[in-house]
């Protein structure tokens, strides 16, 4: 039957979720391992990323380890709460084709930087999202090479989770206020265009600016954690790249906003594409505002 919890009901999927979650970390961790067994280049001979199966419709990579997180995140959450449906990136069409009556799902993104999979980066997560009415509740983001978690359920707080022996160890994570003389954008540098560099130019011409570069959703786990004050994304993105963080951030203290300094909704529209956002450590600051009108 559908989940329909509390804060409390939420916390008490998060052991199974965890569990989970490091099934699918071992699939991903062995397709890592085997795309690259101590090769010394990231690419086969004839130029091709090693791993990579194809390019899917939007021209996004797919691998083997992309599938595999799916089958076994799918079959696992379906366990965990039956009749809740699952919004994957790699699910077929026709298990989502009435998505928008879903007023309860799972929206999930089995392996999410595929490309800094490829790049042999590291910087890949596993994203789970539980939502509710077009809001997410629940945020579980996994770094399948490190075996650590973070964990957040909004009005219940955030954490960070890692083994410890055979349990797990848990920190809380609060994002961190402003004003300050420094200030932390959390941006990857293959991230270029016009509305961004707007963004940095205002931030420069007020704070000593560092910018942090990170992959996949990385960049709210740093928000979370107040190593970073600021994400702006004004590129390309889904809703399952997104969601996972908006919950987390949330969770922690801050806020993911549209460019209409709104709380984005998901699976509320025909297309799956993420709208442009803010995410912010502190939410009341009176800088933020200023920065929308300034990209308005």
């Amino acid at each position: 039957m559908p989940f329909r919890g509390s804060p409390s009901s939420a916390q008490s999927v998060v052991p199974p979720l965890l569990s989970l979650c490091e099934q699918a970390s071992a699939a991903i961790v062995a397709a890592y391992a085997e795309a690259d067994p101590g090769a010394s280049s990231s690419s086969g001979s004839d130029g091709t990323p090693r791993g990579l199966l194809r390019k899917k419709a939007d021209k996004s990579p797919l691998t083997a380890a992309d599938l595999a997180s799916h089958d076994i995140l799918a079959a696992g959450l379906a366990e965990i709460t039956p009749g809740v449906p699952i919004l994957s990136e790699e699910s077929p069409p026709e298990e989502v084709a009435d998505r928008r009556s879903w007023s309860e799902l799972w929206m999930v993104d089995p392996l999410d930087g595929t490309r800094e999979f490829l790049e042999r980066t590291g910087q890949f997560t596993i994203n789970i999202a539980l939502l509710r009415d077009g809001r997410p509740e629940l945020g579980v983001i996994f770094e399948p090479l490190a075996g650590r978690a973070f964990i957040g359920i909004v009005n219940a707080g955030a954490w960070t989770m890692r083994r410890a022996g055979g349990d797990w160890a848990q920190e809380p994570l609060v994002t961190r206020a402003l004003p300050r003389r420094d200030l932390v954008v959390l941006s990857s540098h293959r991230h270029r265009n016009e509305r961004l560099a707007a963004s940095l130019a205002f931030l420069e011409a007020r704070f000593s600016v560092e910018r942090l570069n990170s992959g996949s959703a990385l960049k709210f786990c740093d928000l979370a954690a107040g190593v970073g004050d600021v994400y702006p994304r004004y590129s390309a993105c889904s809703e399952w790249d997104v969601a996972a963080g908006d919950a987390l951030v949330t969770a922690a203290g801050g806020v993911v906003w549209g460019m209409d300094r709104q709380p984005l909704l998901y699976n509320a529209r025909d297309t799956l594409l993420s709208p442009h956002f803010l995410a912010v450590g502190d939410p009341d600051a009176a800088l933020w505002p200023s920065l929308l009108r300034e990209l308005s």
